[in-house]
């Protein structure tokens, strides 16, 4: 994916668009990952797949699981594992009003983008709960709508 450059130095690495279109996202966070060189150097590379990850909580910590970096061509012996569980760095405060939502409501924590912040990786999780079939044509039939209101109104102006 290309590099883009958001608002206030951003610099969108990936997203994960399927998460719109599988889920309603309820609320989000930023969060910090802790990697390694390699990982960082493939991020830079833009090797990265959101596609299946989630968030969890252990212990009192968060873990983003199952997203895919790919490993980083110069890397030797010491490349890391593409699927490996990372750490998210959040407030003690933000993983307990997040962890009853995720076991007593059966919420799900998605990653919805990853970008560099400030030289620092960051990734933008949300608590989502999964649309049902109706939802996700509803979804669909607003968005055809809303692009043939936009084509109309831009051929007669």
């Amino acid at each position: 994916m290309a590099r883009k450059k958001d608002d206030g130095g951003i610099r969108i690495i990936g997203k994960n668009r399927r998460a719109f279109h599988e889920y309603h996202v309820l609320d989000t966070w930023e969060a910090g990952l802790v990697l390694l060189g390699t990982e960082v150097k493939a991020l830079r590379a833009g090797r990265v797949n959101l596609g299946d990850a989630y968030g969890e909580i252990r212990d009192g910590e968060a873990w983003l699981c199952k997203m895919h970096i790919g490993p980083y061509e110069m890397g030797n012996r010491e490349n890391h594992e593409p699927f490996r569980r990372r750490k998210m760095l959040l407030n003690r405060r933000e993983i307990r009003k997040i962890r009853p939502r995720i076991e007593e409501q059966g919420l799900t924590l998605i990653p919805l983008k990853i970008y560099f912040k400030r030289g620092r990786v960051k990734v933008e999780i949300g608590l989502c709960r999964g649309k049902k079939l109706h939802d996700k044509r509803e979804d669909k039939a607003r968005k055809d709508a809303d692009r043939r209101i936009a084509r109309e109104l831009g051929r007669r102006g």
